[in-house]
């Protein structure tokens, strides 16, 4: 049996990817979403989440690029001189190995957000992070601890497979960013059955994060394992508007096309792949 969680990232970041995730469930085969505390549209992208009760939300925690919920003071460490999270998972890994960043400030901060989602009434079906992070060793224990606080039982396997590419043409450093990230989320996994938390068996997305056109898409699609698989997924319905604001080189339009194709809902039906969101999860 195969069942296939496709999880829109970044939910409340822009209202363009708010658009877009909900035309990807109403249209497509997007069927859960993680919202991100700290974006600019997650009050708009509330209001679509209380209007559609059957997508599924997450909690997209966010610990870079972004502004903190809580006052400069209180997560110094945790913020650039602009006063926003340091630029990428990069700089926050090396500052966190370095020992630069204080971890009572960035349980703090991983508080903040995870009440604030968790306070808007929703249905809270699942954690994950933007970039990643709650695989962090360290990281994950926080988050954890916290997904126990606030009784939430599922988080995201992001261990795509060591030797699958999907044909999409990586470069080396993502190769190898996506090994260090499958042994990460491999030790995460670990630690989160201790705290009995749910994981899909599988994951795809990594390696053609933000170019996900439909022959990856389907690619994936073609070589999906028995089980449950998460595919994640950026979708944009105006990748001028979102290229003018964050500059991630996202195929924001390419990623809605592919959710949204009429060639992969069909596969989907022929093959019997049962698409769920976090929330149909459970232990197996």
């Amino acid at each position: 049996m195969k069942r296939l969680i496709v999880n829109a990232d970044d939910f409340g970041l822009h209202t363009e990817v708010n658009k877009a995730v909900l035309r990807g469930y109403r249209e497509g085969c997007i069927r859960s979403t993680s919202l991100m505390p700290t974006g600019v549209a997650v009050e708009e992208a509330c209001q679509m989440a209380r209007e559609n009760p059957g997508l599924g939300i997450g909690i997209h925690l966010t610990l870079v690029a972004e502004k903190p919920l809580l006052p400069r003071e209180k997560v110094a460490t945790l913020l650039g001189p602009d006063g926003r999270f340091h630029a990428d998972h990069v700089v926050f890994i090396r500052n966190y190995v370095q020992g630069k960043i204080d971890k009572a400030q960035l349980y703090a901060e991983c508080e903040a957000q995870i009440a604030s989602v968790m306070s808007l009434g929703l249905n809270i079906t699942h954690l994950d992070s933007h970039q990643h992070l709650h695989t962090l060793p360290g990281v994950t224990e926080i988050c954890l601890e916290l997904m126990k606080k606030y009784g939430i039982h599922r988080m995201r396997y992001p261990g795509e497979n060591f030797f699958f590419s999907g044909g999409y043409p990586s470069g080396a450093f993502r190769r190898v960013a996506k090994c260090g990230l499958t042994v990460c989320a491999m030790l995460a996994r670990r630690q989160a059955k201790c705290y009995n938390i749910a994981m899909p068996d599988n994951f795809f997305g990594m390696l053609a994060g933000g170019h996900m056109a439909e022959k990856y898409f389907m690619n994936i699609l073609k070589a999906l394992p028995e089980g449950t698989s998460e595919i994640m997924v950026h979708p944009g319905a105006d990748a001028g508007v979102l290229g003018s604001v964050y500059d991630w080189q996202y195929h924001w339009e390419d990623e809605l096309a592919s959710v949204t194709s009429g060639q992969v809902m069909d596969y989907l039906r022929k093959q019997d792949i049962s698409l769920i969101s976090f929330k149909e999860l459970t232990h197996e």
